[in-house]
């Protein structure tokens, strides 16, 4: 299978993972030692290095911002493609909230493979995202945590 189909497979199961919480869907997809990084002006940026510290950062960004949201949709601008021998996206989300305008975020996305894992993760959001994330929070973060 090719590191494209499987980072398809990898997206398609972290989809569900945002719906039932289930992290141990992913651990097929990662290397035990894998890392992520976040390449954010502040407060966007991080690094988590190992599958658990990876899967903790993630539930814990799904859960503090994704599912506050009455609805996300999350689309594919560009690629997929290998370049450099990584497979590389580009993607758009658009979180809904009612009361408040939609809050738009893009990025582009790496993926790494050893074998048929995913051994670096790096999503680069463009240069003013987390001021752009820092704004939105200030003035829509109360309807966001009202529930």
């Amino acid at each position: 299978m090719s590191n494209i189909a499987r980072f398809g497979q990898y997206a398609a199961a972290f989809e569900e993972v945002f719906k039932n919480d289930d992290w141990s869907i992913l651990e097929p997809y990662f290397t035990e030692d894998a890392v992520y990084e976040v390449k954010a002006d502040p407060p966007l940026g991080g690094r988590q290095e190992g599958r658990d510290a990876i899967f903790s950062g993630l539930k814990q960004a799904l859960d503090t911002f994704d599912r506050l949201f009455d609805d996300r949709v999350l689309e594919l601008v560009d690629g997929p493609e290998v370049r450099d021998g990584a497979v590389w996206i580009s993607w758009k989300g658009t979180y809904k909230l009612a009361g408040a305008p939609d809050f738009v975020m893009a990025g582009e996305e790496i993926a790494r493979f050893e074998g048929d894992r995913i051994s670096y993760l790096e999503d680069e959001f463009p240069e003013g995202a987390g001021e752009q994330f820092a704004a939105y929070m200030e003035a829509y973060g109360d309807k966001l945590l009202s529930d």
